[in-house]
């Protein structure tokens, strides 16, 4: 891998990811009116790449391609390359990863490469593309030469391509005809995750695993409203397994993105900021019921990772690094014989942290219990397990600070506030500096950087989750001000409304899908948020409930398992209205 001496246009830009390539080989610019115009003007095809600071396969592209004399070079000649953060952009992404569907019948994930005409008509699409063809996926540079030569030869075949993809990707979107969402819709939600729930090691999917906040969340609201312990047992299944180590860090607590097994055990190592607060709520949430202190445990030493690592001054940070230096779960992960020495001390066994001389992970060990009943035993041992890794570099941290996350955080101080009262002071205090960092002159921004301009204005999953973040502060404290602030930008958030929700409403137009992802659906947040709302107001926002589950009562009846939080919208907007 070779590194250029001289940067490229994304030394100026302010997000961590974008400085992280600003010495590539790859000649790239930022998202803007001056690459889009250079490539109009050159008649050249775009090749767009969005990734994320804490992604370990964008890490391995960078350092296989843009670091590539070879590749670079075909870049830099036959293509504008353009580099965008998805946690800065997250419009862009969403539209994006929406033609990657189209074209590969399946999600996308990043890094997200994209290659269309300078007129932005998407004709190839891919996530990861490996230097040498392997697995059935050609080598980078013979796709582009390929590209190329298409678009030199018969650049209207690629247009054409384009015009149907975006055709497509449109009509994805269009407000289907509204079904009748009958009474059984609970009925059938529980139907449809028991159809791929994980009954050994919980969970709602097989490998790659996610935790699936949303669906956890739903069926905890089921429970607490019927007293159906279906749902319970599959909350508590997947939360215990979690537990035990592995995409949960036994160590510094804090969850891993995701599982690369069926077992929790192997992650990918990024932390993201939103994992570990809606994490840290569905385990607070499931000890309010239960009262079980294993999951009051797991969600303050989740929250209690996020104020150690992941913030300053009451600001939280939005992930960090899988990767230390060059290497994925170098940090996290232990030799043999490092964990033997401190178990000798206690006289504990290796085996009960699931620690084996051939390890677990590329010949090291990812600590993992035995069973959750031999945690107690452990406090010391893992204690001298942290401060080994002290002595270790600790993984990237992307310093951006983002108003959805922050807000996600935020609730979950203030939900952990409801069982210790200390943690009422520090949710305030999140509160007033995120106030203070994102809101200026009566806008709302998407994120910033310490010492950076503010540029990128809020989109629709940040009011959603501020809102989010203020019924809650509200619920704990009943103070006034946290209810008038969460209806005040309600009310601004409403104009993301016409038929449905657009989660960007200036530059780039993007529709916010009913469907969960990473997180929670912010159409599908908004939407609660209006019905919790909506008695403080007389009514006001009724009109704005009622379309919006009329117009995406199609999407939600026939695909509810990934549509939880909108099914729990339902539910709660006929509850209210049967009260």
């Amino acid at each position: 891998m070779e590194i250029s001496s001289k940067p490229n246009r994304l030394i100026y830009e302010s997000s961590p990811y974008l400085l992280q390539h600003s010495h590539n080989l790859v000649d790239w610019y930022p998202w803007g009116d001056e690459a889009l115009k250079k490539a109009k003007d050159e008649d050249k095809p775009i090749f767009l790449s969005i990734g994320y600071s804490s992604c370990h396969w964008c890490h391995v592209m960078e350092k296989e391609s843009f670091n590539n004399e070879e590749i670079a070079k075909i870049l830099n000649e036959k293509f504008i390359s353009i580099k965008i953060d998805r946690e800065e952009h997250p419009e862009i992404d969403k539209f994006y990863q929406n033609v990657h569907v189209v074209f590969n019948n399946r999600t996308g994930g990043w890094p997200l490469s994209i290659f269309m005409t300078y007129d932005l008509k998407p004709f190839f699409a891919k996530t990861y593309i490996p230097v040498e063809k392997r697995s059935g996926i050609y080598a980078f540079s013979d796709i582009l030469h390929a590209i190329s030569n298409q678009y030199i030869n018969d650049k209207s075949k690629l247009v054409k391509i384009g015009d149907d993809i975006l055709k497509y990707v449109d009509s994805l979107h269009k407000v289907e005809k509204e079904v009748e969402i009958d009474n059984n819709m609970m009925d059938l939600f529980i139907k449809k995750v028991e159809e791929n729930f994980d009954e050994i090691y919980g969970g709602f999917s097989g490998a790659p695993k996610f935790p699936q906040v949303s669906i956890l969340d739903t069926l905890l609201y089921i429970y607490n409203n019927t007293q159906n312990t279906k749902p319970l047992y599959m909350v508590e299944n997947t939360l215990k397994n979690m537990s035990i180590g592995g995409i949960y860090d036994l160590v510094d607590g804090g969850f891993c993105r995701y599982s690369t097994d069926d077992i929790w055990l192997v992650p990918h190592f990024e932390k993201m900021s939103y994992d570990n607060a809606l994490l840290s709520q569905v385990y607070l949430d499931t000890y309010q019921v239960t009262k079980n202190n294993l999951y009051l445990e797991i969600a303050l030493e989740t929250i209690e990772f996020m104020m150690e690592k992941m913030q300053r001054n009451g600001l939280f940070y939005s992930s960090s690094d899988a990767d230390t230096e060059g290497v994925e779960g170098k940090y996290y992960t232990y030799e043999y014989d490092e964990v033997v020495k401190v178990c000798k001390k206690y006289n504990i066994d290796p085996k009960l942290l699931s620690v084996t001389i051939k390890g677990n992970f590329e010949g090291k060990n990812i600590l993992r219990l035995s069973n959750n009943d031999e945690r107690y035993k452990l406090k010391l041992l893992l204690n001298d397990l942290k401060n080994i890794r002290k002595e270790r570099q600790y993984p990237f941290i992307d310093e951006k600070i983002i108003t959805s996350i922050n807000s996600m955080m935020i609730k979950s101080l203030f939900k952990a506030a409801k069982i210790n009262e200390e943690y009422t002071v520090l949710a305030k205090r999140s509160t007033e500096a995120l106030l203070n960092f994102l809101y200026k002159d009566n806008v709302l921004y998407h994120c910033g950087v310490y010492g950076k301009e503010l540029k990128i204005k809020a989109f629709l999953e940040d009011y959603a989750y501020l809102i989010d973040a203020f019924i809650e502060a509200y619920y704990l404290t009943k103070e006034d001000e946290y209810l008038n602030l969460a209806i005040k930008f309600t009310r601004e958030a409403n104009n993301f409304f016409e038929k449905f929700w657009y989660f960007s409403l200036d530059g780039f137009k993007t529709i916010a899908d009913v469907f969960d992802e990473s997180y929670p659906s912010s159409a599908s947040l908004m939407i609660l948020n209006n019905i919790r709302l909506n008695k403080f107001v007389a009514g006001e926002f009724s009109d704005i409930i009622n379309k919006s589950i009329k117009n995406y009562s199609t999407k939600i009846s026939k695909y509810p398992q990934y549509t939880a939080l909108a099914v729990k919208c339902v539910l709660e907007w006929k509850l209210k209205n049967n009260e």
